[in-house]
């Protein structure tokens, strides 16, 4: 899916890393939560709360879960999983878009 129909947006971005990562919230119509976002290159770290699904919409990343010692190569049209109440760290290659899930289960 390319686009998100009859949707809120949070007018104030969440800007992280000094403004290298910035995104936006938004509220489907079932109630979910999103967010919308670019990260610029960098290392970063972020920690969850809830379990997350990432889809990297565009751009390059290497992700390194908590509980792994391997990174892997994440690219455009990929996608992950993190855990609730974790944390997993990334090298932003080349410019990234991503859109993040905020799930329940």
């Amino acid at each position: 899916m390319n686009e998100f129909k009859n949707v809120d947006v949070k007018k104030i971005a969440n800007i992280y890393f000094e403004g290298n990562v910035v995104s936006r919230n938004i509220s489907l119509s079932d109630g979910s939560i999103k967010t919308l976002g670019v990260m610029l290159p960098g290392n970063y770290e972020f920690s969850t709360e809830k379990k997350e699904y990432m889809e990297i919409l565009s751009g390059e990343m290497e992700l390194q879960l908590r509980d792994s010692k391997n990174w892997e190569t994440i690219k455009e049209g990929m996608s992950f999983y993190v855990p609730k109440n974790s944390s997993f760290k990334v090298e932003i290659k080349k410019l990234v878009n991503y859109c993040c899930s905020y799930l329940d289960k």
